[in-house]
């Protein structure tokens, strides 16, 4: 299954062989990136993994756990080079059309506080905090809380 973002860029169901070009993205782009154990665990799982490349770059790529009405984005990323260019925006467009399909009724996340530019992202598509959980991520010199945000799909 396939789908197409912003004219001819494809999305498409991550694979296994995916992982590595993934993995060089994460750790490019994050100080504490996600391991191949985080997303073999997640393909396994069978949560909603996607990719989005173009002209067989990767561009992106989001993780969705949808349950019990209930949608998690459990990560979003756009490779450094296609960062500030209307991407992330597109690919949340992507999730939040995927879990209402999926029947989420809400979709929830978690971001750093440290990270304003995706808090500003998630803003915009009018997210609310609706929580705080302490000591959330591994950071430089120990944890960081993560601000719980929440979208009515």
């Amino acid at each position: 299954m396939s789908a197409v973002l912003k004219g001819d860029l494809p999305l498409a169901r991550m694979r296994e062989a995916d992982l590595e070009e993934v993995l060089a993205v994460e750790s490019a782009i994050y100080s504490h990136p996600w391991t191949r154990g985080n997303f073999a665990d997640s393909l396994r799982t069978g949560y909603e993994c996607w990719t989005w490349r173009h002209q067989g770059n990767l561009v992106g790529y989001f993780i969705l756990l949808v349950a019990a009405g209930e949608s998690h984005l459990l990560n979003l990323s756009i490779a450094a080079a296609h960062q500030r260019q209307g991407c992330g925006a597109a690919l949340l467009r992507e999730v939040m059309r995927l879990a209402r399909t999926e029947g989420g009724q809400q979709l929830f996340l978690e971001v750093r506080p440290s990270n304003l530019a995706a808090q500003g992202l998630y803003r915009k598509f009018g997210f609310r905090q609706v929580g705080v959980r302490k000591g959330y991520y591994p950071a430089d010199g120990g944890r960081e809380d993560a601000l719980v945000l929440e979208l009515g799909l």
